[in-house]
C-alpha cells in the first residue's frame, strides 16, 4: 500500500479501526473528540468530502497518513506497515480503482436482483456457518467501471445493499441500517449482517424468542439509531469484541438503561459469527453459557 491508496481510505473507518466514533456527523463532515488527547468537548473534524481532518484545539490537519504518523509516532514507511494489516474495507473491494465504501455518485448499474444460486456465494455462506439463512439475502448482479460483479446483497432501509463475497465488502447505494420488525417491544441490535444470520443460527438453542431486529451494517452508524430506541422496554447488544464494539455499547448503555451487553455469550472471539464459525457450539453448550 503506498500513501495515495491509504489516504483514499475512509477517514471515518481509520478512526474506527483505532477505536474512536464520532460524537456527532451529518454528510458533510463528523467531529470526535481528540484522538491524541483527553479532552471533553470534540474539537476533531473531518471533511467527508475532501477525506481531511482538523484538529481545532491545536490547529493542525491533515490526510490520513498525517493522522498515523502523530498517532502512531512512526514514519510514514511504518505507517504504511500498520495500514497493510489492518484489511479496511474501503480497499478490500475486489481491486476497483478509487473505489469508496459507498457509492452516492451511483457509478454502478445493478443488473440482477434473485435468490442466492452460485455456488461461490453459496459455498462462502457455509464457510461462515450460515448457509441456511439465505432467506434474508439477494444474490446481486452489477456493473461498475465497466466490470461485471457479483455478491451477497443485504438490503439496508435506503434501498441500498452491503454486497460481500470473499473478496469484496462495499455498498451499493445510501449506507444505511437494515431493521426487521416483528411487533415486538423488544430489540436486538448487531453490527454486521453476519452476526445477524449467526444469531438466527442459535436462536431456538439459546430458548430466545424472534423480535424486532436493527443491523448497523457499520458501528459509525450508531449515531443515526438513538431516536428509534425509546419505544423498546428491552435492547439486546450483539456488537464485536474491540474498542469500538466498548464504545458502542456504552454509547446506548448511557442513554438506555434497559440495554444489555450479551457478549458474554462470545466474549473470547472477535464476534458472534467468529464464535460460531471457530466454536461451532452444540445446542447443549449454548444453553449452558445463556443460563450463565
Amino acid at each position: 500500500m503506498n500513501c495515495k491508496q491509504f489516504n483514499s481510505i475512509s477517514l471515518e473507518e481509520v478512526l474506527l479501526s483505532l477505536g474512536h466514533l464520532p460524537t456527532k456527523q451529518n454528510e458533510k463532515e463528523a467531529w470526535y473528540l481528540n484522538p491524541f488527547a483527553s479532552e471533553s468537548q470534540a474539537s476533531f473534524k473531518i471533511n467527508k468530502s475532501l477525506n481531511k481532518w482538523y484538529l481545532f484545539s491545536e490547529g493542525i490537519g491533515g490526510n490520513n497518513v498525517d493522522l498515523l504518523k502523530k498517532y502512531l509516532n512512526k514514519t510514514t514507511s511504518e505507517v504504511l506497515i500498520w495500514a497493510e494489516d489492518q484489511s479496511f474495507s474501503s480497499f478490500q473491494n475486489q481491486n476497483i480503482p478509487d473505489q469508496k465504501f459507498e457509492n452516492p455518485d451511483k457509478n454502478y448499474k445493478i443488473l440482477e436482483v434473485k435468490e442466492i444460486q452460485h455456488p461461490a456465494l453459496l459455498e462462502y455462506l457455509r464457510e461462515r456457518k450460515v448457509g441456511n439463512q439465505t432467506q434474508f439475502l439477494h444474490e446481486i448482479h452489477y456493473r461498475m467501471n465497466d466490470k461485471n460483479y457479483f455478491g451477497i446483497g443485504f438490503k439496508n432501509d435506503s434501498g441500498g445493499y452491503e454486497i460481500r463475497n470473499k473478496y469484496s465488502k462495499i455498498c451499493l447505494g445510501k449506507k444505511d441500517i437494515s431493521t426487521i420488525k416483528n411487533g415486538s417491544e423488544s430489540l436486538r441490535i448487531f453490527e454486521g449482517f453476519f452476526d445477524f444470520l449467526s444469531f438466527k443460527n442459535v436462536e431456538n438453542f439459546l430458548e430466545k424468542e424472534p423480535v424486532d431486529y436493527l443491523i448497523l451494517n457499520s458501528v459509525s452508524m450508531i449515531h443515526n439509531i438513538k431516536n428509534s430506541l425509546g419505544n423498546y422496554e428491552n435492547i439486546e447488544l450483539y456488537f464485536d469484541n474491540d474498542e469500538a464494539g466498548n464504545r458502542a455499547v456504552e454509547m446506548i448503555k448511557n442513554e438506555n438503561k434497559n440495554a444489555e451487553d450479551c457478549r458474554i455469550l462470545y466474549s473470547n472471539f472477535k464476534d458472534l459469527n467468529d464464535w460460531i464459525i471457530h466454536k461451532n457450539p452444540s445446542p447443549e453448550r449454548q444453553v449452558k453459557q445463556r443460563r450463565r
